[in-house]
């Protein structure tokens, strides 16, 4: 702990040094674009239609020129771009553009006089291909607009897995990048963020509020870290320079009885900005049901989000993210759930003893349909500074907030959530809250080849899980056992009971139990006080810890002539409950063949992969508890607490324009973790625990197909496989998926024969 406290102090260091280079953009994900346009004589030239585009992500914006001959584009996603000036009386004027970082790009744009002959530039495929080391996406929000997200719930999802090559989809919102488990992070003008946001962990960022996004499924730059599998970057909108108030509207119903509607509203002026979305969602299909037919699965979700941008002057700004959104779901039912058919033994699946008529024995209480629920609230809060130190460096310092508290509460009638014996015995309720603080710092250089960015970050996430467990089963931890067939019967409250009933004990001496029926306390525990079926309550499971984490990063990207380098290293220190650091190299390089339109890249990355934060403490320190040891799937090898994990992987590609018509890029993967993480189900719920293999090998291939904008037409196609193969022994984590021992690799389930 001595140790950390001293990195502490060095990141604080740090960000005052920073601090004192300044004497500011979004310091985040977007920067700025300005100019002046003139004539040949160097007179400005006002009202000249300035415009800038990226075919590929979609993103066209155009402004016009002042009195004083300036344009300025704020917010701009950093990519390359294609702009085009014209002005009545002048020819046109077509440049290539390229935004690298928050250091604003200045333009001087000398319009010659028109002639007798009009010209119009036209774009070459060049422009088609981005020369990045980095595989990546690059969407904006002209494009997603259109694309057929199948998710209302989580567009965020749907939008990265239909747009970026190498994600799977998964249940409830949830996606895996290049075969790993889910082990994504998204970055909000500059927020790093890598907790899950499926449907049963943390609600949405909404699509409303991105104006942009690039999805990074290459080696991640040395400014990303934590969990890089897939690096969602994101620029939201902005209300800066729209002195026109302008906004939209949008209501929907479809199947299911889903409705929605949305509004959003952008507006302010040259120095400032405020940009405002809401919107709300009803439906009757919130979760991916077990069954074809939809039962007990309403949901419903709420959402604000508002940023403010304020220009202090010609070298200061600042900008804020808020942020709330509030869900609440059923959880599906499957016919068994519904019907409550394990009361009734499973149609004759279990022992006659096991058939209950559908009554809970010793009372007359009829079991009902299953009734489990969720209800999640997300909070975020994300003021930042920016300085311009010159026109060369600028400065950044950020703090956040984000706050996630989910709520999973059991049926109404805790003896509804029985289920087979092989897949819940217990009533479940859980409250569970993440708050993840933090505060950010960095300084960017761009001049002549160089591009370069260095930064600290320190976060710490504060974990608090309450989580409550009765038995439900009355076969579960049962006394007595008949005296042939060792069938647990109900009704009874101490082996010493048992024989003048004429029946045995339920202990070692008489039957040597199994996983589904184990022996009457089975690990010496009292697990007669937390059997609902015999008058007991539910046993309370409370933990807290904090993770506390710091990055020291620099990067450069160096262009010269048709050659890209990208230059990093990164430091990362992990204290949680379990503690680690590691020096991550990044490498990438990529040349551009000019003449044929190709894009050749090759990049290395060795990452540190923090544990999930989710349930960390119960599926860390539960295997360790007696009363909850059966109930989590527990095996000798289960062995506590979940280390982070360490990543080497290394990538080749290409991306080719063929004309103006066609886009292909495509990456060769292969990637070698030592400590794999993967997610095992607390019984029929949607609760997860976090789960560690020994080690994980993942090679496959990604790609894409793109035909740009074409006279109005549009298409797109994305594909990959990868070989998910994890090794034996499970070596964290509660849970088990599959049978113990050390052994030959196994398939995990987001492995990609194709996709």
């Amino acid at each position: 702990m001595r140790l950390f406290h001293t990195d502490l102090l060095a990141a604080l260091a740090v960000s005052v040094v920073l601090a004192g280079f300044a004497n500011a953009q979004s310091g985040g994900s977007s920067g700025v674009i300005s100019g002046t346009v003139q004539d040949p004589s160097g007179a400005v030239i006002a009202g000249a239609r300035v415009e800038i585009q990226n075919e590929v992500s979609g993103y066209d914006r155009t402004v016009t020129s002042d009195g004083n001959g300036n344009f300025t584009f704020p917010n701009v996603p950093f990519n390359p771009y294609h702009m085009t000036v014209t002005a009545q009386g002048f020819a046109q004027h077509a440049q290539d553009v390229e935004l690298r970082s928050v250091v604003p790009v200045t333009i001087k744009v000398n319009l010659p006089l028109a002639t007798g002959t009009d010209t119009v530039t036209v774009e070459s495929a060049g422009d088609l291909v981005e020369n990045d080391p980095t595989f990546h996406s690059d969407i904006d929000k002209e494009l997603f607009d259109k694309m057929p997200l199948e998710s209302a719930s989580s567009s965020l999802s749907s939008l990265v897995t239909l747009s970026t090559p190498g994600i799977s989809a998964d249940s409830n919102g949830l996606y895996h990048g290049l075969g790993d488990h889910a082990e994504n992070s998204i970055n909000v003008d500059g927020q790093p963020d890598t907790d899950q946001h499926s449907k049963v962990f943390s609600n949405q960022l909404s699509i409303e509020s991105i104006q942009s996004m690039e999805v990074i499924s290459g080696a991640p730059p040395a400014e990303y870290g934590g969990k890089t599998s897939v690096v969602i970057v994101a620029a939201t909108r902005s209300g800066q320079g729209i002195t026109t108030p302008h906004g939209s509207v949008t209501a929907s119903y479809g199947a299911f009885g889903t409705s929605d509607v949305a509004a959003d509203l952008a507006y302010g002026g040259q120095k400032w900005g405020n940009f405002i979305s809401v919107g709300g969602l009803n439906t009757g299909r919130f979760l991916d049901p077990p069954e074809f037919a939809v039962i007990h699965d309403k949901g419903n979700e709420q959402n604000a989000f508002d940023r403010v941008d304020y220009q202090i002057s010609t070298g200061d700004s600042i900008h804020l993210n808020l942020g709330y959104s509030r869900s609440w779901f059923q959880t599906p039912n499957s016919l068994d759930a519904q019907n409550s058919t394990a009361w009734n033994g499973l149609g004759g699946v279990l022992p006659a003893e096991e058939n209950y008529g559908g009554i809970v024995p010793g009372t007359s209480i009829s079991v009902g349909a299953t009734d489990q629920r969720s209800k999640i609230g997300t909070s975020n809060i994300a003021p930042s500074w920016t300085r311009v130190i010159s026109t060369n460096a600028v400065f950044t310092l950020g703090g956040f907030v984000r706050r996630d508290d989910y709520n999973y509460y059991p049926s109404h009638d805790p003896f509804a959530d029985l289920g087979p014996p092989s897949l819940q015995r217990q009533s479940v309720g859980q409250n569970r809250t993440l708050t993840n603080a933090g505060i950010r710092s960095d300084i960017s250089y761009a001049k002549g080849k160089n591009n370069i960015k260095a930064g600290v970050i320190y976060q710490q996430t504060f974990l608090n899980e309450r989580d409550s467990i009765g038995i439900v089963d009355p076969a579960y931890n049962a006394p007595c056992i008949t005296l042939i067939t060792d069938v647990p019967v109900p009704g009874f409250t101490d082996p010493s009971q048992c024989a003048a009933a004429g029946f045995q004990a339920n202990i070692p001496a008489n039957s040597s139990g199994s996983a589904f029926y184990p022996n009457f306390n089975p690990t010496g525990a009292n697990l007669l006080s937390y059997d609902l079926t015999r008058s007991g309550t539910s046993y309370i499971f409370s933990g807290h810890t904090d993770v506390k984490e710091l990055a020291l990063y620099i990067q450069d990207v160096i262009t010269a002539g048709h050659w890209s380098l990208n230059l990093g290293m990164r430091g990362d220190v992990y204290n949680g409950l379990t503690a680690a650091s590691e020096a991550q190299p990044r490498l990438g390089v990529a040349y551009n063949v000019k003449k044929t339109n190709t894009i050749l890249r090759a990049s290395y990355a060795r990452t540190l992969e923090s544990p999930f934060n989710e349930n960390l403490i119960l599926s860390s320190t539960g295997c360790s508890n007696l009363v909850l040891r059966p109930f989590l799937g527990c095996t000798g090898l289960s062995s506590g607490a979940l280390s982070p994990g360490f990543r080497n992987e290394f990538h080749a590609g290409l991306e080719q324009a063929f004309g103006r018509y066609l886009v292909f890029s495509g990456e060769w993967i292969t990637k070698y973790t030592h400590n794999g993480y993967d997610f095992s189900v607390l019984g029929n719920t949607p609760i997860t625990l976090p789960i560690e293999w020994h080690n994980a090998k993942i090679p496959g291939y990604a790609g894409s197909l793109k035909v740009p904008n074409l006279n109005g037409f549009s298409a797109q196609m994305v594909f990959s496989s990868v070989s998910a193969r994890f090794f034996r022994p499970q070596i964290g984590g509660a849970g088990a998926t599959v049978s113990p021992g050390a052994g030959l690799p196994f398939r995990i389930d987001h492995d990609e024969k194709f996709n």
